[in-house]
């Protein structure tokens, strides 16, 4: 059994009359900045080689296939190790792992710096998989130790805004480092980019052990009452759950249909991660400083949209079409930021901060969906499974759409793509039972 679901002394609650949502929201202010800080230095780590290839390809002669290459060949790495993670994270406790984990891939994302071929281009990405592997899911299977379902909504909404903030960050930091830093004791500024960025990822690892508890059990700063309610309230979801052994977490075929969903949602977020500067450079913008500005638009969008949507979809006990409508509505941006094309830059980053708003919509909104079915051991492997399968769209997608910028020197087609893989992943959604995850 692990620390984070062992059983807690029982407690008599009527002593003290507490406030369900002031315990709750106590919880949420301990864990969600702390964990908001750390996947937004994990993400800036992931994605900052969208802005790097605004000069490493240059530098380095790559074609644009062997930067989509690279680029995916993360998630390779990332499938592998991911489940296998997400199990020790669950016997072991969530200090400690995800502590290791921030630290391994600091060091190995700094290393990018010293990239010269393509081969060691893809061997530091595939490493960098390995070494992530395991933060995200972790983190969504944490918040289950902590969120009965009716209350995740909002939460994962806000601990994913790691992933906009991290373009609205990231863009500006990463556009003054490249104008900033090139030539710099001898190094280009992408090889800075990579340094510097992966100094917060270091720390915060460092963070985690001193700061992160392993469960309710765990919190010092909770009360014996407080620490019954708030597990007791864990035990009565679970029993709701139709999943629960280590098994399930395999054999379920709604983790199979959920895991299919998830892949389409991830073309769409990868498009966004890996070619946002491209495309916003495409409209007629020649500045990595002001291109890494422009990126902040959509992002911090899409930031308020994911709580906004998260909120509404926690108060009205829907899930499925808070997720359908936000992925079609990102569909129609990525389709009308192609009818734009380079007539109008202000147009164009306003169609790109609608697709963009309806991608990380759905990325937040989707965990309502496996963390209201799966609990236990199960949700263990099946929130690992999803995200693992799903997240090989994270190499399909750059992959993909660098061999059609090769082919037909144009970004449209492989923007059709993503608009087309978001609209299939909405419509899927639809044909989960609500029965099953409106709660």
């Amino acid at each position: 059994m692990s620390q984070a679901s062992a059983p807690l002394p029982r407690h008599s609650l009527e002593s003290v009359a507490l406030d369900e949502s002031s315990v709750y929201a106590k919880v949420a202010w301990r864990l969600i900045p702390f964990l908001f800080l750390c996947y937004v230095a994990a993400y800036l780590d992931r994605v900052n080689v969208g802005f790097a290839k605004l000069q490493m390809l240059s530098d380095l002669k790559f074609s644009e296939t062997v930067y989509g290459l690279g680029a995916g060949i993360f998630f390779i790495g990332y499938f592998l190790f991911e489940v296998p993670s997400n199990i020790i994270l669950h016997k072991v406790g969530a200090r400690l792992w995800i502590a290791r984990v921030m630290i391994t891939w600091a060091l190995v994302s700094a290393a990018m710096m010293f990239v010269k071929t393509p081969t060691m281009f893809y061997v530091l990405r595939f490493s960098l998989g390995l070494a992530e592997a395991g933060l995200f899911p972790g983190v969504i299977l944490y918040l289950t130790y902590w969120f009965p379902a009716a209350r995740r909504g909002k939460i994962i909404a806000l601990f994913m805004t790691g992933i906009p903030m991290a373009g609205v960050v990231g863009g500006p930091l990463s556009g003054w480092i490249l104008h900033a830093f090139s030539g710099a004791h001898g190094l280009a500024g992408w090889q800075w980019l990579f340094l510097l960025e992966a100094l917060p990822s270091l720390v915060m690892g460092v963070a985690v052990i001193a700061f992160l508890d392993d469960g309710i059990t765990r919190a010092r700063w909770l009360s014996a009452d407080e620490k019954a309610m708030l597990a007791a309230n864990i035990v009565a979801d679970r029993d709701q759950t139709q999943a629960h052994s280590l098994g399930d977490g395999f054999t379920k075929p709604i983790v199979w249909l959920l895991s299919g969903i998830y892949f389409f949602f991830i073309m769409g977020l990868y498009g966004v991660g890996f070619w946002l500067p491209t495309l916003i450079k495409g409209s007629g913008v020649a500045d990595p400083l002001l291109i890494g500005a422009l990126t902040t638009l959509p992002y911090a969008a899409a930031a308020i949209a994911m709580v906004v949507v998260g909120r509404s979809s926690d108060k009205n006990r829907e899930r499925r079409w808070h997720l359908t409508v936000p992925g079609l509505l990102g569909s129609v941006g990525w389709l009308i930021s192609i009818s734009i094309g380079t007539s109008s830059v202000a147009l164009s980053v306003a169609a790109l901060t609608v697709a963009t708003i309806g991608v990380m919509v759905t990325l937040s909104q989707f965990w309502n969906l496996p963390t209201a079915v799966l609990s236990g051991a199960a949700a263990a492997t099946g929130i690992a499974v999803v995200n693992s399968v799903g997240n090989l769209a994270g190499f399909v997608s750059p992959y993909a759409i660098g061999w059609i910028i090769d082919k037909t020197h144009s970004t449209d087609l492989g923007v059709y793509t993503l608009a087309g893989c978001l609209a299939v992943g909405a419509v899927l959604a639809l044909t989960v039972p609500k029965r099953l995850v409106n709660r």
